[in-house]
């Protein structure tokens, strides 16, 4: 899980968000109002994770394998 996440370790919005968002099932307007920004931010963050990780997120093989690691970080 460390190694997956570690490019994101530097930023712990990102992180924070795209936790988030995956357990939202990728809504972006209720991951923008659990974390009380507006929904352009989340996109744009969970962008830059995504670039950072060289992941898929439309891959749902990709989403869980994330989502398991962000639970066990």
């Amino acid at each position: 899980a460390q190694a997956l996440l570690a490019p994101l370790a530097a930023q712990p919005a990102l992180t924070d968000t795209l936790r988030t968002w995956l357990s939202l099932h990728g809504s972006w307007d209720r991951t923008a109002v659990a974390l009380s920004v507006h929904r352009n931010t989340v996109r744009q963050r969970v962008a830059r994770a995504a670039l950072l990780l060289g992941a898929d997120l439309d891959d749902p093989d990709v989403r869980m394998e994330l989502w398991f690691a962000l639970r066990h970080s």
